[in-house]
């Protein structure tokens, strides 16, 4: 069967052009009949496979043409559409992430990492109770209680003399007689 013959143009608009850049070397017969034949063929046998062998190189080299010719041809109308090379491989990551979150390695870990954020968050959550209730304890104990009353009375000092009408503060030296120089912040 010729290979010239078959239909092979698989809908190509460039049925029968050779691409520059695919090219096949064929088998140089001369070069084949050098090499010793398998033991066991007759002369008949050797040379009905020698032209099935050049009948498939042909085939190849056809298909390898049909195939440059499809590539073009998909890479135009990929062109006229819009569609580019970043948009190939948006779309490509895109399937890939959906491909791995529907793995059922990524749902096992996923649970795993779920479950290990509910226990952690337990266990803050039980650390802060125990910090607010030791802190609570801590407040109502006698030495709270007496550091509580001293700032108290600090305060009432400070605070009480500006509540009775002057904003001066007592003197470190005890002369209250004198007023502070009035100092305006920045």
């Amino acid at each position: 069967m010729d290979s010239a013959g078959q239909d092979i143009s698989l809908n190509s608009p460039n049925k029968g052009l050779l691409s520059d850049s695919m090219t096949d070397v064929p088998v140089d017969i001369a070069v084949a009949a050098q090499t010793p034949a398998v033991e066991g063929l007759s002369e008949a046998e050797e040379e009905e496979l020698r032209a099935e062998l050049a009948k498939v190189e042909e085939e190849i080299v056809t298909l390898r043409q049909v195939l440059a010719a499809k590539e073009r041809h998909c890479g135009e109308l990929k062109r006229k559409l819009g569609l580019s090379a970043l948009e190939g491989l948006k779309q490509n990551l895109s399937k890939s992430w959906h491909d791995v979150q529907v793995s059922n390695a990524y749902k096992k870990t996923q649970e795993t990492l779920s479950q290990a954020g509910q226990k952690t968050s337990a266990a803050l959550s039980t650390m802060g109770s125990a910090i607010s209730r030791k802190l609570g304890d801590m407040r109502n104990s006698a030495t709270f209680k007496s550091f509580e009353d001293r700032v108290g009375t600090i305060k009432s000092k400070v605070v009480g003399g500006r509540e009775n009408g002057s904003d001066n503060l007592p003197s470190p030296t005890g002369s209250g007689d004198k007023p502070l120089p009035d100092h305006t912040p920045f």
